[in-house]
């Protein structure tokens, strides 16, 4: 949990309470792995163009992406359970709903409006799952959360081909959607209070200009950017990627996504207790960038399959192995108390790069015939990714500096208060 944020000292993790949250987070990862595995056959079923495809998943992230800021703020005000409740619910009836269009325009409103629910998941979510954690612990439970999405994907990927030639990709969302809100429920009837709303230690609205003009903000969000570029333009395309460009077939290449979700669940956990055991979470960061950057370079070129395979596979334990030291380091820089807020803006600019390239990658599949371009253009972002991660080490050096300068005056005078 966060400390400074919610006023608690826990140190011992409930199990129970951080598994619920886990289960109800991976809700939307149905949802998106859905539309992404299920794609080619929902563009033949609707008649959409690639570029109509990626507009599905760009109005999405828009709206998600544009309400990261207040829904983070609105967490820290008044306690993130209230909208970690409305957001399954509205996420889940949307994705019900889903099953039923039958034209483009009918699933854009019904994306922008799922972008609207999931965006009081996400940064709610953190908060509450990191109230179940020691201080200590914080980039271990911020990348157990996340693990949660990609744990419902691998069952998607693995049972999803097997049930889609039988029942139809329709009912498979009404499925996943039905047991969403039988979650929801459960939650809401046993899950744990969470952090109440901070009554004096929010950010005030009279701060935010001043917060969102340090430094770290702006280089945390810029390697957020970089961050959910390269996932989301890797997870929604890659299965149209592999069968349009590698020749898979759409069982084997969900078989190989549903393997790669396998391998990522669990690397965003790692990834988090491998920076709180080091201490050095932009170190984390660095590797990871630096794994992708390669990765991404022999994906674009690879004719043999299981070379494809491998790189598929290698990609995915770094893909979001530094997501919890990421969004750690501002919350770090600028206090427990900012953790709402902080989250939001980090998650409003890597939502931004999704969008970019949810967009951007089918616009170019449409334009050139390849995705390869796109690929390359991930490449580059991968290499901006290092600067900005070298650049957040310095900041979180300097502001350790200035806490350890701040402490021997802080100590005199709380004995000069008699405390």
């Amino acid at each position: 949990m966060i400390k400074g944020a919610v006023g608690d000292s826990r140190t011992a993790v409930s199990a129970p309470a951080v598994a619920l949250i886990v289960i109800c987070q991976s809700m939307q990862g149905f949802s998106l792995g859905g539309i992404a595995l299920f794609l080619p056959l929902i563009r033949d079923d609707i008649g959409l163009t690639f570029a109509e495809a990626g507009t599905l998943g760009a109005v999405s992230l828009l709206v998600f992406a544009a309400m990261q800021v207040p829904a983070g703020y609105l967490a820290d005000r008044f306690g993130p359970k209230r909208l970690f409740l409305l957001g399954l619910l509205g996420l889940n009836l949307c994705s019900l709903a889903f099953a039923q269009l039958h034209s483009f325009e009918a699933l854009l409103v019904n994306q922008a409006l799922s972008g609207l629910a999931r965006s009081f998941v996400f940064a709610p979510g953190l908060l509450l799952i990191t109230h179940e954690f020691p201080a200590e612990r914080r980039a271990t439970a911020l990348g157990l959360y996340v693990a949660g999405g990609f744990s419902s994907n691998v069952l998607l990927s693995l049972v999803g081909p097997v049930l889609v030639g039988v029942v139809g990709w329709r009912w498979i969302f009404v499925g996943f959607s039905v047991l969403g809100l039988a979650v929801t429920l459960l939650y809401w009837r046993v899950g744990s209070p969470g952090p109440a709303g901070q009554r004096d230690s929010y950010v005030r609205l009279r701060e935010l200009p001043r917060l969102l003009a340090h430094p770290v903000m702006w280089v945390a969000g810029g390697v957020q950017f970089v961050r959910y570029s390269v996932v989301n333009g890797v997870g929604f395309w890659l299965p149209s990627y592999l069968v349009a460009d590698k020749g898979f077939s759409l069982h084997t290449a969900g078989l190989l996504l549903g393997a790669a979700a396998v391998v990522t669940a669990p690397s965003n956990f790692l990834g988090g207790h491998v920076s709180d055991r080091l201490q050095r979470p932009a170190l984390v960061i660095g590797v990871s960038l630096a794994v992708l950057t390669v990765t991404l370079l022999v994906l674009a070129s690879a004719r043999s399959t299981p070379v494809v395979v491998g790189v598929v596979l290698l990609q995915a334990v770094f893909l979001q192995f530094y997501f919890g030291p990421l969004f750690e380091i501002p919350t770090r820089v600028l206090g427990d108390r900012t953790a709402g807020l902080t989250s939001g803006w980090s998650n409003l600019w890597a939502n931004v790069g999704g969008l970019t390239f949810a967009f951007g990658l089918g616009q170019a599949k449409d334009v050139t015939g390849s995705f390869a371009v796109g690929l390359y253009a991930m490449v580059g972002l991968c290499l901006l990714g290092l600067v900005g991660a070298y650049a957040l080490s310095v900041l979180l050096a300097r502001s350790r500096e200035q806490e350890q300068a701040q402490a021997p005056q802080f100590a005199a005078a709380s004995a000069e208060r008699g405390l």
